[in-house]
């Protein structure tokens, strides 16, 4: 999940990371409020942020400096209701503001590749770090971090001498990239990126801007992320399937896929895509990856279904199952209580290639239910092939 910038402000100060006063605000009355109270510790300056999860507001207009609460409402009005990169600006952060002496970069991320973690660190921040990695390479230092060690003084101290600070700045920057390890490994996210971290007049150093990615997958151990939720941005029908336990992402195209297996839907997505572009001229493509995992009963056909036959973008779905601990029978049986379970809501049409366990007597089961929507292939190819000509008629 990855957060806002305010919310990833309000967990650094969580952990003891230096960071600005900010406030929300979702209307120009709240900015200036907000702005009127917080600029009290800037002389009256703010900074009035947009709040997307996306890169490149400055550049979009959605950062302004205001020199008073007034022009803090009035930039409040312009950036609320942004569209920045497909990202409708619905929420602003009135930041406190800040004589910035110098900027800096740090992020630490997971290094999938290398199983471990990566710290990345540079004297030179600011909005063209992406470009300074491309053409200064040199400029970006990469450090391996060990997941039973962690940024401990030691490594923060190399981190820091890798990226040439001085010795004066070198010193303070070290102690903060510890505090933002803490953020990392406590909170069990596979980002943080600090873009700038900066010095200010006073000689602090101070986490201007901040990006979190966390972990889903532990979610368990920490039950006030939920809070974290962007509800509104939230994709309906990722959340109606998330409520019902359910593998789903939404795509954009119009063939529905439902599959027992994460390497299985992956192949299916593929294959889907090839068909589309050999039989439908790139017409039809997958409109969802649904992966209803090794059980394939009744009640979880029936919802991975409703989910999917509900995608107004939809026009047909491909059912593909491999039957193994769960037997390709059991799965026909799923597919037809799921289709009396839905009634009239299954109005789309079906393509089903069952294989494996058993996989005779769950096309037996198919056969003799004949369902008018539903078509049974014995390959892979040949359902990608039948899905993706019905999904563009």
């Amino acid at each position: 999940m990855d957060l806002f910038e305010y919310q990833a402000r309000d967990i650094f100060e969580k952990h003891g990371v230096p960071v600005l006063a900010g406030r929300i605000a979702e209307t120009p009355a709240e900015a200036k409020a907000a702005a009127e109270e917080i600029g009290a510790k800037s002389g009256g300056v703010t900074v009035v942020k947009a709040q997307v999860k996306t890169g490149g507001r400055g550049k979009a207009g959605g950062v302004k400096v205001a020199k008073s609460a007034d022009e803090a409402e009035q930039h409040a009005s312009q950036i609320l209701g942004m569209d920045i990169k497909g990202h409708k600006v619905r929420v602003v952060m009135i930041a406190q503001g800040a004589q910035i002496e110098e900027e800096y970069y740090f992020s630490i991320l997971l290094d999938r590749a290398n199983r471990n973690y990566l710290a990345m660190c540079s004297k030179e921040g600011g909005m063209e770090i992406e470009q300074l990695a491309v053409e200064r390479p040199e400029a970006l230092a990469r450090i391996a971090v060990d997941p039973n060690v962690g940024i401990d003084a030691a490594k923060a101290k190399e981190i820091v001498e890798a990226a040439r600070f001085d010795p004066e700045t070198a010193a303070k920057v070290a102690p903060v990239l510890e505090k933002l390890w803490e953020v990392y490994h406590q909170e069990d996210a596979t980002l943080v990126e600090v873009n700038p971290l900066v010095k200010v007049a006073s000689g602090e150093i101070v986490a201007l801007d901040g990006k979190v990615t966390l972990d889903g997958n532990a979610d368990f151990r920490h039950p006030d992320h939920a809070d974290l939720v962007d509800e509104a941005a939230e994709d309906p029908l990722e959340a109606k399937a998330k409520a019902m336990d359910l593998n789903y992402v939404k795509l954009d195209g119009n063939v529905g896929i439902i599959g027992n297996g994460a390497g299985l839907v992956m192949s299916t997505l593929d294959v889907v895509a090839y068909a589309g572009e050999d039989h439908t001229g790139g017409v039809s493509k997958p409109a969802n990856f649904l992966d209803i995992g090794g059980g394939a009963s009744a009640e979880v056909m029936a919802n991975g279904l409703d989910v999917i036959l509900n995608d107004p973008q939809v026009k047909a779905v491909f059912v593909n199952v491999f039957g193994g601990i769960t037997a390709c029978d059991a799965v026909a049986n799923g597919i037809v209580g799921a289709l009396k379970t839905l009634g009239d809501e299954a109005n789309k049409p079906l393509v089903v290639r069952l294989d494996g366990n058993n996989v005779e007597e769950g096309r037996r089961i198919l056969a003799e239910f004949n369902h008018p929507l539903v078509t049974i292939d014995e390959t892979m190819d040949g359902a990608a092939k039948d899905v993706a000509i019905q999904a563009a008629k």
